[in-house]
């Protein structure tokens, strides 16, 4: 992989490669854009195949937030990290906090969050080693779990795209069935079959999530199915790139909205097949903002979960907007609400303010 190349075309402002043999700490934080804020975005661990596969993934996932933070409103920008590793085995306190001094000598232009295999209990080690980081226990003076805001957000989004399809936001009689069942997609089924009425089909490769969801009131659905269930929503809520040339032509759905990052696994071709088929996509970027939100909202003086929710249920009238624009202009969703994003960046781009982290790095 060519980095500068794939770095120059993302539009990237820079990316950090950190490694510490002593204690198996193989890291790539990537920072896109600082012009509406410091670069805020969780840290992955997984067991990439190799670095090039590392590399891919973190700077689609850093390009993502920064879309995401201009679409939700937000004085952030985007980055993202990876830890290359199996976070069942490999973590360690030392691998954590030498992380932690990575994300320290950044000088507050990167954020770190959790993310898919780290947890509240890792952000509490990093914060040894800095401040640049979210997502914290209230104990700590943090928020806990994002998970229920960021479902909630995701919720929004989907009552949108209904609004659009249907002629009506309620969710009520709909069936959505949710590919991932972990803290996200079971706060979105619980929302959806207790606030909503509305009927579940669920699938996960793990058991205990499984178990979970079943006590929820979800149907079990095997996760090779699940895409291809009929329903009226399809919510990818596990890992990215599950839209794609083999997933697509098996949905039998009006909408898919869910929470999962980087849905589209070819932004182009699937984001305009889903659009050719007629079925509604609401941009995962727009609608899983609402995790963001909930750690946003910890950078102010005191962190607030009820000025956390009010600010996710925008998302309903971003996301319309997203359509309202790919109807006016005759553009898929995804294009549509890249676009939304990237005129807020141009706009503050032309002010070039000095972004709050930095300010509070200097100690101003």
């Amino acid at each position: 992989m060519d980095l500068f190349h794939d770095m120059a075309g993302m539009g990237h402002e820079r990316v950090v490669y950190c490694s510490n043999p002593d204690v198996g700490l193989r890291a790539i934080i990537a920072i896109h854009s600082t012009v509406l804020g410091p670069g805020l975005g969780g840290v992955r661990m997984w067991p990439y195949a190799n670095t090039d596969e590392a590399l891919n993934d973190v700077l689609r996932l850093s390009r993502g937030m920064t879309y995401k933070a201009a679409a939700a409103g937000l004085t952030l920008g985007g980055a993202k990290a990876v830890i290359l590793g199996d976070s069942k085995t490999d973590k360690s306190e030392a691998l954590l906090r030498c992380f932690g001094q990575y994300v320290e000598s950044l000088g507050g232009d990167y954020i770190t969050a959790e993310d898919v295999g780290t947890n509240v209990r890792d952000m509490e080690t990093i914060l040894a080693e800095t401040r640049w980081v979210t997502g914290v226990s209230d104990a700590m003076g943090g928020s806990g779990d994002p998970s229920p805001v960021t479902a909630f957000g995701v919720l929004q989004g989907m009552k949108a795209a209904a609004e659009v399809a249907y002629g009506d936001a309620s969710l009520t009689g709909k069936c959505v069935a949710i590919q991932g069942l972990g803290n996200v997609g079971l706060h979105l089924a619980t929302y959806l079959i207790q606030d909503e009425g509305a009927k579940v089909l669920g699938a996960d490769l793990y058991p205990q999530a499984i178990e979970r969801a079943r006590e929820a009131g979800v149907e079990i659905v095997s996760i090779d199915e699940i895409l291809a269930a009929p329903c009226d929503v399809v919510a990818p809520c596990a890992l990215g790139a599950t839209l794609n040339q083999r997933s697509i032509p098996q949905l039998k759905c009006r909408i898919v909205a869910g929470a999962a990052n980087n849905q589209l696994e070819d932004e182009e071709r699937d984001g305009g097949e889903l659009h050719a088929r007629g079925i509604l996509y609401a941009p995962d970027f727009v609608g899983n903002a609402g995790g963001l939100i909930n750690v946003y909202n910890e950078l102010m003086p005191s962190y607030n979960r009820d000025r956390a929710m009010r600010m996710a249920r925008a998302i309903f009238d971003k996301m319309m907007r997203v359509f309202e624009i790919s109807q006016a202009d005759a553009v898929p969703t995804h294009v549509a609400a890249e676009r939304m994003a990237q005129e807020r960046i141009q706009a503050m781009k032309g002010l070039r303010p000095k972004h709050w982290g930095r300010l509070i790095a200097d100690g101003r």
